[in-house]
């Protein structure tokens, strides 16, 4: 069995270690004796989106997203239709942010987002920083899932969130909501990287994908025992 990664324009979304998440997810699949291909997709490399598996889509500059918007617009149908028939993506950051109608700049100006989804992002005053607890909407356990913020845009939605807040600001630092899930679609604000932190995200995006591809419904399990205790500790530190 095989899977390929795909791994969106790698050159300019790449902010705060979130090239570890292709490669926590390549390292697990290898691990399952799975093989697996990472393929660069970006402006000077540009392959049929059809033929991935699994989609990553990082942080970047507003320099950075402006590029990839300008890029990514003509493969907005085709990602929405992989999105709908179940692809897995993970979309961090600014990648959250492109897959909705706009970003609303500091000086009120619309940057258009992809339209994938119809939420919005607005810049406000200050930055919302630092370590993020939140408790997963996915029912995967452990039920907590840790990383680290650090965004100026505020989004607001009413489609399904990845978590509740426990510690941290998550996506407006007002209803105490993180991410975003659509499908197998998930956005959100965590950094970190995010996936070596939390395997059992990891491997919930390799499983659908395996899911889809190859109809299978479970996944060899693998020696995640420091991780998950670190959780439970978090968990019992910061619950009520």
């Amino acid at each position: 069995m095989d899977l390929k990664i795909y791994h969106m324009y790698p050159d300019l979304l790449n902010l705060y270690g979130d090239l570890g998440n292709v490669t926590c997810l390549a390292q697990r699949c290898q691990w399952r004796n799975i093989n697996v291909e990472v393929v660069g997709f970006s402006m000077n490399h540009e392959v049929p989106l059809a033929d991935g598996d699994l989609f990553f889509i990082g942080g970047g500059s507003d320099r950075g997203q402006n590029i990839v918007y300008s890029h990514l617009l003509k493969y907005t149908r085709e990602m929405g239709d992989l999105i709908e028939d179940g692809a897995p993506v993970l979309a961090i950051c600014g990648g959250y942010q492109l897959l909705g109608e706009k970003y609303i700049d500091a000086e009120g100006n619309d940057v258009p987002g992809l339209g994938i989804f119809d939420y919005q992002t607005r810049s406000e005053e200050g930055r919302l920083i630092g370590n993020i607890i939140i408790k997963n909407t996915l029912g995967l356990s452990p039920e907590t899932m840790v990383g680290f913020e650090n965004h100026g845009g505020r989004t607001y939605h009413d489609h399904q969130v990845l978590g509740k807040v426990v510690v941290g600001h998550g996506n407006n630092g007002k209803d105490h909501k993180e991410g975003m899930v659509y499908q197998n679609c998930i956005g959100t604000y965590l950094h970190g990287p995010l996936l070596p932190k939390n395997p059992h995200l990891a491997d919930h995006l390799i499983l659908k994908a395996m899911e889809r591809k190859y109809g299978l419904n479970k996944l060899p399990c693998l020696e995640d025992g420091p991780e998950y205790n670190a959780h439970e500790k978090v968990l019992k530190l910061y619950s009520p």
